[in-house]
This record gives structure tokens, C-alpha cells and sequence, in this order.
């Protein structure tokens, strides 16, 4: 759970250890819309960019929720704005999104450093998760961001970092959601990396396809050419994680939607009034589960026209209007 004054501090501390300097849309334009944001983290010497969008109508008076979204690999921030429809989503919902750019060729190719994935964002050891709690702090300290209301969500690699920076800068979030991702991996004759024995206490979202060839959801390897050196950990297994760092003893809520193409179970009643929820996805791949490609489904498909995004949206909301209504709740005297 998240304390303002907590946040407040941790993003002053990498304020002053990371000396970010950026480039922002001046004067705010009144219509919304997105802008590249050019920054150079100091502790590293590495240009890193990000997208920003702005929704139309914003004002500094009134502090807006912030969901950061981290692309695949292979992808760019562009392009997972398009494919998530979070800048549409955000325009009607009032809040602002930050999609950063991984390390790559020419802006092409990115990846990120998870700890145990991916490419040479993991080779060179780049530290992204400083440079998300960065995009954090640079959007912060140019825009009124409701501090107690920062998201992370993120797609496969990226879904990956999701994880890394939920269980190691956790603090700094009030909820995170993963599309597609594992929380580790390994490959024979190579390091084995961990993840954090503990993770603070965190509402997460996973959402994964039960048909994913590429991060199968039963773990191990990829049945995909050239992919299978690499065993990935399961989603039972990331559960099984965060059902400890939450602390969720109660059963599960189970529901099935869309015509039983979709799964979902939620866990209630967590450590610090946190949730924690899976959903997974029949006869889905490994796509951003969104109109972007939902609609492309047979008009009489289960999935037709689903999205992701909303769902991400709503359980954000949830588990924050949650999480502050348990911080302010009087108890009676005895």
C-alpha cells in the first residue's frame, strides 16, 4: 500500500541521485496529446526516451492518476500505445500515461534488463528500473500526478520488468498489472538470477493466454524455433509469489466471462488491502488482448472485440479506492 509522504521522499531521493534532464511540451497544450520526452539519466550517460500522452483538457489543478506502460520486446513505445488504446482509454478517463522506451538499435529492436531477460538491455546490465522510477519522478515534477494513484503495467518483456519493479520499488506504485510475462528464467550455462525473497505488499493483475507459445503459462520452454534454451518459470509460479508478498490466505473468487473465454480468479482480503487477480485467456496468444487485435477475432469469438486495457483500468481504480478506503477507515474505541 502507498504512502504520500513515503513516495514523496523516494522520488525527491532519485530526484537528486539520478539528475534527470528532459525535454517537455512548453506550454502544455490545452488540446492533449502525445509528446517524445528526451531525458538523460546521469547515473548511467544513456539518452532515454518516452513517450507521454496528455489528456485533452488537463489542468494543474488537478492532480491526475499516472499508468506507465512497459512494450515488448522487439517493440517500441509507439507501437504498444497503438496496440493497449491506453492514450483513448486515458482520454476518457482523465489520466496521463508514460510508455518508456527499452535499449536498442536505432529504436528498433528494445528490450529490457529484468534481472534474468532480455537481449542487450540484460547483456550490458541497464538499469531500468531506475529508469522507470526516472519517468516517474520527470512526469511528476513537470505535471501535477496524483502520487498515490502511479501504475505500472507491462507486456511480455516488459511484463517481465513489471514484476522486477513491483517487487523492488513497489512503493513507489499503487497497483501494477502483467500481460504475458514470466517472473524469471533461466538458460543452461548462464547465471541464474532471482527475484527479491520478499516483495512489499502490492495489488497485481496478471493476464496471460493459455495458447502463448512464447512465454507458455505452464512454464519451461518455448515450443518456437530457436526459443527453446530458454525455460521460463510458470504462472502458477508468479502467483504462487505474490499470493506470499500479499499475504492472501482467503479462496479465490472464480468467474468465467465472455462465453467461457475468459477466466478470471481474485483474491480478496490481502495483507494491507491489497488484491490479487489472474486472468487467463482461452485460445489467446501472445498479443495485447485488445480491440487492437480482439476485433480481428470471428465476429462469434468468445474474445471478439475484449479488452484488456479497460480491465487493467478498472482493477487499478479498484484496488486503490480499496487501499485508501482501509488507510482512512477510523477504528471505534474500546
Amino acid at each position: 500500500m502507498m504512502r504520500s509522504a513515503l513516495t514523496s521522499l523516494c522520488l525527491l531521493l532519485l530526484l537528486l541521485c539520478s539528475g534527470c534532464m528532459s525535454t517537455f511540451p512548453e506550454p502544455l497544450p490545452p488540446d492533449g496529446g502525445t509528446y517524445r520526452v528526451h531525458s538523460v539519466i546521469r547515473f548511467q550517460m544513456m539518452r532515454r526516451d518516452f513517450l507521454l500522452h496528455i489528456p485533452p483538457g488537463y489542468t494543474p489543478q488537478t492532480p491526475l492518476p499516472l499508468v506507465v506502460v512497459l512494450h515488448g520486446a522487439f517493440s517500441t513505445a509507439a507501437q504498444t500505445e497503438q496496440e493497449s488504446g491506453f492514450s483513448e482509454l486515458a482520454d476518457t478517463e482523465q489520466f496521463l500515461v508514460a510508455y518508456p522506451e527499452g535499449i536498442g538499435l536505432f529504436g528498433y529492436l528494445q528490450h529490457w534488463n529484468a534481472g534474468h531477460c532480455c537481449g542487450k538491455a540484460a547483456e550490458d546490465k541497464i538499469d531500468d528500473v531506475g529508469f522507470v522510477a526516472a519517468v516517474i519522478e520527470t512526469v511528476a515534477q513537470h505535471l501535477e500526478v496524483d502520487l498515490q494513484r502511479v501504475y505500472l503495467v507491462g507486456m511480455s518483456n516488459g511484463g517481465m520488468l513489471t514484476y522486477r519493479f513491483a517487487a523492488e520499488q513497489g512503493e513507489l506504485l499503487a497497483a501494477a498489472a502483467v500481460v504475458s510475462g514470466a517472473l524469471g528464467s533461466s538458460m543452461v550455462g548462464t547465471p541464474k538470477w532471482q527475484m527479491p525473497e520478499t516483495a512489499p505488499p502490492l495489488s497485481l493483475l496478471i493476464i496471460h493466454g493459455d495458447d502463448d507459445l512464447h512465454i507458455p503459462p505452464a512454464g519451461g520452454g518455448s515450443p518456437l524455433p530457436g526459443r527453446a534454451a530458454r525455460r521460463y518459470l510458470s504462472l502458477q509460479q508468479a502467483l504462487d509469489y505474490w499470493l506470499t508478498a500479499d499475504g492472501c490466505s482467503d479462496p479465490p473468487q472464480h468467474r468465467t466471462e465472455h462465453a467461457g473465454g475468459l477466466d478470471r480468479l481474485t483474491w480478496h482480503n490481502c495483507r494491507n488491502a491489497t488484491q490479487l487477480e489472474r486472468i487467463l485467456l482461452k485460445n489467446w496468444k501472445h498479443q495485447w488482448p485488445a480491440p487492437f487485435f480482439t476485433t480481428q477475432l470471428p465476429a462469434d469469438a468468445p474474445l471478439h472485440g475484449y479488452n484488456a486495457t479497460r480491465d487493467i483500468w478498472d482493477f487499478f481504480v479498484n484496488a486503490t479506492d480499496t487501499s485508501l478506503s482501509a488507510e482512512t477507515t477510523v477504528q471505534p474505541s474500546h
